[in-house]
């Protein structure tokens, strides 16, 4: 009697575990997700932090115009607590035709309407645009320049040690 009850209980914890995994796994992010990120103002040449929701570009550092792109900000020796290595590795942004539908979806969210399938998944890495701080033009995610803009600072620093990417 024992033994089965025992193996009723290690069930039923096995069976909890699972469920909470697929609902943390399943449930919706919140709208725009959480804590910040990296910006960096066009106009002002200086980086800013705004949140990690925001779709690019964004107002810039003065509020006005639309200067503000993510900047992807790298600790150039492995170690994110160390803010004295930082640089930016490259800018992101994405077209206007896809940061209208991105903000439409995210209202539409907040309302409580689901309207993710609105976004079509191939478009966006045509319509999400990167460059390097040296590289005054944009290019598109999907096409080898954009390749290269987001892959070449993956390379060992002086120390030996890969770049991470840091948050605020």
């Amino acid at each position: 009697m024992k033994k089965t009850a025992l193996y009723q209980l290690l069930l039923a914890l096995v069976l909890l575990a699972v469920a909470a995994a697929l609902f943390f796994k399943l449930y919706p992010a919140r709208p725009g997700g959480s804590g910040d990120a990296y910006f960096y103002d066009l106009a002002e040449h200086q980086l800013f932090v705004a949140p990690k929701g925001s779709i690019p570009p964004i107002p810039g550092i003065q509020g006005a115009g639309q200067s503000g792109v993510r900047a992807i900000v790298i600790c150039t020796n492995g170690n994110p607590a160390d803010k004295s290595h930082l640089a930016i590795a490259y800018l992101e942004k994405y077209s206007p035709e896809i940061k209208q539908l991105f903000e439409s979806v995210r209202q539409a969210r907040l309302a409580g309407r689901s309207e993710e399938g609105r976004i079509n998944r191939q478009d966006i890495p045509p319509n999400t645009l990167v460059r390097t701080l040296a590289d005054p033009d944009w290019h598109p995610l999907n096409t080898p320049a954009g390749q290269q803009c987001v892959n070449a600072w993956k390379i060992p620093g002086a120390n030996g040690e890969l770049p991470v990417i840091c948050s605020p």
